[in-house]
């Protein structure tokens, strides 16, 4: 009992401390966006323009998660028997769905103003970047030591050091332009930018889709925990297996375990379940049977 509440009370002190970051973020973020997109307005750069609308999507995705988070800790009930939990999916979800919305007006914005370039201050757009890398920079470390706990953190992580990445390319555009003159540059830059989103959003979409759907979760591997089940003392065989998460932090399991003797269940429960958690799989229920049932499962385990 204590050593559930000591894991209840680590839970809750992460959810709190990644909502202080959430939150940091999101203020940074929005005071940057409104900036940036006014200076790409007035000295016409799509560079700027684009990377203020992908920054938008990034706030907005902080609030999303940040509001996932918030839900998480709303009690179960009898409509909701795991709480919001999977509020969380859903987020990483929408937020990914978002991101790809965004690379099709960034990349017609940059098409169009490759075909058509007009005069920009180069110097501005080098300023402005180079406070966005920093600004970036922050938010990117708030989620560095949570990035693989959780699907939500790792993508705002992964938009964030894009962001930092693409904000060094348009630096980079600024001082070409102003030694150069070259202002199709600008536009290239805006390709470039949807390039980065896609790349490091395919990965958070993939998994959500994943994840929405019920899939196993990445990272858990269906035959190691099959023969982590398989191979405690006293297990005969197991069948019915279902691996899927509730959230983007939480796992669940279902299974039916045929025992040499029932009335060893309950240490062999025991077990099982301790070993289960190793493995990042917190929510377990399981069914025990003898070698007498005809469980019309017995034998039937996914092996691919």
């Amino acid at each position: 009992m204590s050593h559930n509440h000591e894991h209840h009370h680590h839970h809750s002190t992460q959810i709190e401390s990644l909502s202080s970051a959430f939150i940091i973020g999101i203020i940074l973020n929005s005071l940057f966006l409104v900036v940036e997109f006014i200076l790409g307005l007035v000295y016409n750069s799509i560079g700027l323009v684009s990377d203020a609308g992908h920054n938008l999507t990034d706030v907005v995705s902080l609030v999303l998660a940040l509001l996932a988070y918030s839900l998480t800790k709303v009690s179960s009930n009898k409509k909701f028997t795991y709480g919001y939990k999977k509020t969380s999916i859903l987020v990483s979800l929408i937020n990914a769905i978002i991101l790809f919305v965004a690379v099709i007006f960034i990349v017609y914005e940059s098409v169009e103003k490759m075909l058509n370039p007009i005069e920009i201050k180069g110097g501005v757009i080098s300023i402005t970047a180079g406070i966005g890398v920093v600004i970036n920079g922050i938010t990117a470390w708030l989620f560095v030591k949570d990035k693989e706990k959780d699907l939500n953190v790792k993508g705002a992580y992964l938009h964030m050091a894009a962001d930092a990445l693409v904000s060094i390319g348009v630096v980079l555009s600024g001082i070409i332009i102003t030694l150069t003159g070259w202002y199709i540059i600008d536009g290239i830059i805006g390709i470039v930018v949807a390039v980065i989103i896609i790349a490091a959003t395919w990965d958070l979409l993939n998994k959500s889709v994943r994840l929405s759907i019920d899939g196993v979760p990445a990272g858990i591997d269906f035959n190691h925990i099959a023969d982590t089940i398989s191979q405690t003392e006293g297990v005969k065989e197991v069948h019915h297996l279902h691996i899927w998460a509730i959230s983007t932090r939480e796992n669940a399991l279902t299974a039916h375990i045929v025992v040499d003797n029932i009335e060893d269940m309950e240490e062999i429960k025991h077990e099982i379940k301790h070993r289960l958690e190793h493995e990042n799989i917190t929510h377990s229920t399981l069914e025990f049977e003898n070698t007498f049932c005809h469980c019309e499962e017995h034998n039937l385990l996914i092996k691919e």
